[in-house]
């Protein structure tokens, strides 16, 4: 087939002779080579391919839709013929789909069901340097099936970073390079003085420098589009807030974040109609596997939100941490993509210096229950497979016991380690050095919590919740959980943290107090999940049957070591010892016990949200 004009067609003839004659296989091209959009196609023709179908790993949802999009415009079809995708909650494929664009998560599923990947052509992992936890726990498990049961699939690692030379060597596999396509980028930074009106604080930070630049860039560049990147869903609708109104008439905002309507998205990625321009205000989710029609200009906030597990407390918390070098030159190419472009960072030379050159892998720093599962489902130890970074040993121990004590997980025969963890739960510098020394066989209940595609607590929420006769709240909670908040004030006051007032808006779709404005695109996605995870567990009841008063006690049972006791007006002391903030004000001062769900902010300060007395 006749392929676009990219730089990666250069590179296809080493890529398939490389593939031809090895099973693992590493590409290295910068962003906008082409490589998500031709090397799916490319390998169509293989002959190793006899007719098996090709996995291409997208690390999101949008990424995904997206990349699927354009292969099958470029065939001249619709998705769901020789392309189709798969993601979370929809799917759109049929007997004649031969490429199938996935998210990380649903590879790991596919081959806990079928661990020898039948039809299975060749499993290619897209945007690899963003080295998500699930990217990382699918490479160790397809390289697992090929060792023992397919030598002959095809693993093709692609990445767009300089650390694919590591990557090939690790796996012993061929680095083929492809040139990128970028045009002269000028970069600006900003001088100590004006970094300085911005503060410190990040929030502070990018709501008063963002919209000054964006307004520069407009009035600078009289054509192009202007993408702006920002840390968070709460720093677009900030930004957005201060720059509508002020904003010409010939230019349109648009908002691009995974959690909003496709519609939306789709609108963001279109290029603008003729006579106008458009503002994007996006996340990270534009860095690298999304192409923005337009945009010649880039203004970097400087900051990403990443998820932080804590294992002295247990606690996940999502933090706004300065953006590293490489994420920022792939911010900053996004510029140079259709002609000479222009890049405004809202830094300085001098923090740009400090910058770290890559963020920790997610395996680093992040919650391992989900992980740890998915090993007691394979039968696996973590010495037992390949990975690039190790997973750590004590978020890996505390990820275990609390497998147990959820029942997901048999106890261990590694009496050492049950030892330990049973004398102090958050001890995690006692259980540095031990781990399992055989794989810990998962139960019934583990394996029923690993179907529902949920976080491990959550999970076993759904089917608890179920066998007590609560199955529609327990639904309606997890799904509450695995999303943003429905609620958020109306003002700059703090939306109350009752989890009934979110049952309340679930059921009837409006605010259950004066003051609150309902999140209406994350109000859809969470009774659509409520409504799967129904289905899915036999729940017959509808979702307005859901009993909020049943909110505490599912909660309490999903953390029990988050239940707290009130110890003064304003602070509240949880099982595991830690103190958090919670003002009386909130509840009432006769509300002794409570059952937290969600904790927001560093765990040695943070105040506990969407909770039940």
């Amino acid at each position: 087939m006749h392929f676009p004009d990219l730089p990666i067609t250069a590179a296809l003839p080493d890529l398939l002779s490389a593939l031809a004659t090895h099973e693992r296989v590493v590409l290295q091209a910068p962003p906008g080579a082409g490589k998500t959009t031709v090397v799916p196609l490319a390998l169509l023709e293989a002959a190793w391919r006899d007719g098996g179908r090709i996995l291409v790993l997208e690390p999101r949802q949008l990424a995904a839709r997206a990349a699927a999009n354009r292969l099958a415009k470029l065939l001249g079809e619709t998705v769901g013929e020789t392309v189709g995708y798969r993601v979370r909650l929809e799917s759109k494929v049929s007997a004649r789909t031969r490429i199938e664009v996935i998210t990380e998560g649903i590879l790991t599923r596919l081959i806990q069901d079928d661990p020898a990947l039948e039809g299975v052509a060749a499993v290619v992992f897209d945007e690899f340097h963003e080295r998500s936890l699930r990217a990382d726990l699918g490479l160790a498990l397809t390289l697992d099936v090929q060792a023992v049961l397919r030598p002959e699939l095809r693993i093709l690692v692609m990445s767009a970073t300089l650390e694919a030379e590591r990557l090939g060597s690790w796996l012993n596999a061929p680095v083929v390079s492809s040139a990128g396509f970028l045009f002269p980028v000028e970069t600006h930074y900003l001088s100590p003085r004006q970094a300085a009106v911005g503060g410190t604080r990040p929030a502070e930070r990018v709501a008063a420098l963002v919209p000054t630049a964006v307004r520069e860039a407009l009035r600078t560049h009289s054509e192009g589009d202007v993408l702006v990147f920002l840390p968070g869903l709460a720093d677009l609708r900030r930004v957005a807030d201060k720059l509508e109104p002020a904003l010409p008439e010939t230019t349109r905002l648009h908002l691009l974040h995974g959690e909003l309507p496709l519609e939306q998205q789709d609108a963001a990625l279109r290029p603008a109609p003729a006579g106008y321009r458009k503002v994007v205000l996006s996340t990270a989710i534009a860095e690298t596997s999304l192409t923005i029609e337009g945009v010649q200009v880039v203004v970097d906030g400087g900051f990403a939100r990443v998820p932080r597990f804590q294992a002295r407390t247990g606690f996940t918390t999502l933090e706004t941490v300065p953006v590293s070098q490489a994420a920022a030159d792939q911010r900053r190419g996004r510029a140079g993509r259709l002609g000479p472009g222009t890049c405004y960072r809202l830094w300085t030379t001098a923090e740009h210096a400090a910058l770290p050159a890559h963020l920790p892998p997610e395996i680093l720093t992040a919650d391992l229950s989900g992980l740890a599962l998915e090993l007691a489902l394979w039968g696996a130890t973590p010495a037992g497979l390949r990975w690039l970074d190790t997973p750590p040993t004590p978020a890996l121990a505390l990820a275990n016991d609390l497998l147990r004590r959820l029942g997901a997980v048999e106890a261990t025969a590694d009496k050492q380690l049950d030892s330990v963890v049973n004398e102090d739960y958050a001890a995690s510098t006692a259980i540095a050095n031990v781990s399992p020394s055989v794989p810990i066989k998962p139960t019934a209940h583990g394996r029923a919590l690993a179907r529902l595609g949920l976080a491990p607590r959550l999970g076993h929420l759904v089917v608890r919740g179920h066998e007590l006769g609560h199955g529609p709240a327990a639904a309606a909670l997890a799904a509450l959980l695995s999303e943003r908040d429905v609620l958020r004030a109306a003002d700059a006051h703090p939306t109350p943290p009752d989890l009934r007032l979110r049952f309340e808006t679930i059921a009837h779709g409006r605010p259950a107090l004066p003051g609150l404005l309902v999140q209406h695109n994350t109000l859809h996605r969470v009774r659509d999940a409520a409504r799967n995870l129904r289905q899915r567990c036999g729940i017959r009841d509808t979702a307005t049957s859901a009993d909020a008063d049943a909110a505490g006690l599912l909660t309490a049972l999903t953390y029990p070591d988050r239940i707290a006791q009130r110890e003064t007006t304003d602070r509240v002391r949880l099982a595991t010892g830690q103190r958090v903030l919670l003002p009386a004000e909130f509840f009432g001062r006769d509300d002794q016990f409570m059952a937290v769900a969600y904790l927001e902010g560093p765990p040695t300060n943070c105040g506990p949200h969407w909770l039940r007395p």
